[in-house]
C-alpha cells in the first residue's frame, strides 16, 4: 500500500467511527429544534388570530351600536340597543373581554337625537392574551387594549309623520 492510501484508509476509518457515534441522533435534533420554533410559531399565530377578532369585533360593534342609536326612539333605548349591539357582535366573533361604551352627540349634547344631529360611539375593550393563565403575577399587562369608534347621522326625517 502506498503512504496515501493508508492516510484515506485511516481517514475513512475515523470517519465511520464517527457517523456510527452519530445514528439517531438527527431525529432528536429535528424533535428539539422543532418544538423550540415550532411552539413560539404557533402561539404567535394564535396572538395575532384573537388580535384580529377582537378589533374587528369592536369596529363591528361600534358601527352598529351607532347605527341602532340613531334609529331608537329615546336615547335610553338607544343605549340599550347600543349595548344589545356590542354584546353581539363580541358574542358572534368569539371574544371575550372587558369593555368600555361611550356615546358622544353633536351639535347639542343635551339632544342626541336632534334631527341631522351627529352621534359618536366610542368603544374600548381589554382582550386578554391568549393561553395565558390569570394566576401569573407578572408585571406585564395580561390585556390588550383595542378602541374603535363610529359615526352616524341622525336622519333628517325624523320624527316626521
Amino acid at each position: 500500500m502506498r503512504p496515501s492510501s493508508r492516510a484515506a484508509e485511516a481517514l475513512r476509518a475515523r470517519v465511520r467511527r464517527a457517523s456510527a457515534a452519530e445514528v439517531g441522533s438527527a431525529s432528536i435534533e429535528f424533535l428539539v429544534a422543532g418544538l423550540l420554533l415550532l411552539v413560539p410559531i404557533v402561539y404567535l399565530v394564535v396572538l395575532v388570530a384573537t388580535v384580529q377578532s377582537a378589533a374587528l369585533a369592536t369596529e363591528g360593534a361600534a358601527r352598529q351600536a351607532a347605527r341602532v342609536f340613531v334609529q331608537a326612539p329615546s336615547v335610553d333605548d338607544g343605549e340599550a340597543a347600543a349595548v344589545r349591539a356590542l354584546e353581539l357582535a363580541f358574542a358572534d366573533h368569539g371574544v371575550t373581554a372587558e369593555t368600555r361604551i361611550a356615546v358622544t352627540c353633536r351639535p347639542e349634547p343635551s339632544d342626541c337625537l336632534a334631527r341631522r344631529g351627529w352621534v359618536t360611539v366610542s368603544i374600548e375593550a381589554s382582550v386578554p392574551l391568549p393561553l395565558v393563565p390569570s394566576i401569573l403575577d407578572v408585571t406585564a399587562p395580561l390585556t390588550l387594549p383595542i378602541e374603535a369608534s363610529a359615526t352616524q347621522q341622525v336622519s333628517r326625517f325624523r320624527g316626521a309623520p
